[in-house]
């Protein structure tokens, strides 16, 4: 359908859908439209399209989308002062670290300051440290990428580099989290030149660990300025308790609120992005580390040693490795002992027993680097044979692979979410 918008108001499309630009002049968060440009919204996205000159569009709309046609800006006067004052700095390279709850309007902001500062003629970059919804890298990771031209969604801009977390969630890893995000925001120093670097954050604001996390991520950082980004006083705990510069704008009020299941949708397309072009893939154990699992930390147990924890156990299990303080074992699918096994092997011991189950390793995601222990892709684990040794990855990575980092996140083939698995099993 065409849709014509007369001047100083704004449309905003709710996607699934895409948008043709025929006429007039449009920005969507601070990047004009070219004419003729197709733009194309995610399903669960909202984007505004402001009208500075009548404008003419081809519209169409997916299901469960929608359009809406309102008066004025959709952008905040506050975002604009926020922008206006940030791009005076006079020291590079200068860093902004984002600050605001699930769907208060984060990634808008960096998308709008990005464009800001790429007017001024700067060189940006952005460190997304919002696992859970992220734009620059796959979810459950932490990205940077260049932002080279104007842009209407983060999910354009090539992650150039990825921390992978392996969750979706901070509260469980903060401080791999806070470890991941002080390497990569470095890394994008380093490797980008960047003379403004926008780093974005997850939306974990409320009780008292997520305001200690949030006040060492912080610390760790050290940004230039925090920008707050809040709808009444939601941040008032973090942001009093901060001894950096701050700057609090509001949350816009056509924020579109997403329950979680839009969540989990927008989080299925981008592990879809970045398995496009998988296939499966065979690695020999004794080839690659393994990050996330105790599996492969070990030594094979010497004979009398597998012979006692046979007896012990009852059954003869799958897989068996130990370390100095750990004994692993792997039991079959239907396989079952009872606990007081598993303590009397400690006993014998004197060392923790950690048990995972074959099969429950399938689907894991996964993360792929190379000798440099650089990131080379995800994958999604299809499963390991003990057997023969051999672990079978579904990814798009290419070169050598010399280590395999587990995640908690079960996918199906279609990269949607199945819920999560730790891989120990209890008895």
């Amino acid at each position: 359908m065409n849709q014509t918008i007369e001047q100083g108001k704004t449309l905003l499309v709710d996607g699934p859908a895409s948008v043709n630009f025929i006429s007039g002049y449009v920005e969507v968060l601070g990047a004009p439209l070219k004419l003729g440009e197709k733009i194309v919204i995610r399903d669960a996205k909202r984007m505004p399209f402001e009208v500075k000159k009548k404008a003419e569009f081809s519209i169409k709309l997916g299901e469960g989308a929608g359009m809406e046609e309102i008066e004025g800006s959709t952008i905040p006067q506050s975002w604009r002062d926020a922008a206006e004052k940030l791009l005076t700095f006079e020291k590079s390279p200068f860093t902004v670290m984002i600050l605001g709850k699930v769907d208060a309007g984060k990634s808008g902001f960096c998308m709008f300051l990005a464009n800001m500062a790429l007017r001024n003629k700067l060189k940006v970059a952005i460190v997304d440290g919002d696992m859970g919804q992220s734009d620059v890298g796959p979810p459950s990771s932490i990205g940077f990428g260049r932002i080279r031209r104007p842009m209407k969604d983060l999910f354009e801009v090539k992650a150039e580099d990825v921390y992978f977390i392996g969750v979706t969630t901070p509260s469980g890893v903060m401080k791999r989290v806070i470890d991941g995000l002080s390497i990569i925001k470095k890394e994008a120093q380093k490797r980008t030149g960047a003379e403004f670097l926008i780093v974005n954050t997850d939306g974990w604001i409320e009780g008292e660990d997520a305001t200690s996390y949030k006040l060492r991520l912080t610390e760790h950082i050290n940004p230039d300025i925090v920008i707050g980004i809040q709808l009444q006083d939601e941040l008032t705990s973090i942001l009093s308790n901060l001894k950096t510069k701050i700057v609090i704008v509001e949350t816009p009020k056509v924020v579109k609120q997403r329950d979680r299941e839009k969540r989990k949708v927008l989080r299925e397309l981008g592990y879809k992005k970045y398995l496009k072009g998988a296939k499966v893939l065979t690695f020999p154990l004794s080839w690659i580390s393994i990050e996330g699992v105790p599996l492969g930390a070990g030594d094979r147990v010497r004979k009398q040693q597998a012979e006692k924890i046979r007896e012990l156990l009852g059954l003869s299990p799958v897989h068996c490795e130990e370390t100095s303080a750990m004994t692993l074992l792997v039991l079959g699918k239907q396989q079952w002992v009872h606990k007081d096994r598993i303590k009397a092997i400690e006993e014998n011991f004197g060392k923790t027993v950690r048990v995972m189950r074959e099969g429950d390793e399938e689907g894991l995601l996964v993360s792929l680097h190379n000798a440099n222990g650089n990131f080379i892709g995800i994958g999604i684990l299809h499963g390991i044979d003990y057997q023969r040794k051999t672990m079978k990855v579904y990814t798009p990575a290419k070169g050598k692979v010399s280590t395999i980092s587990v995640g908690q996140i079960k996918l199906d083939k279609d990269g949607r979410e199945l819920g999560l698995n730790p891989l120990s099993t209890e008895i």
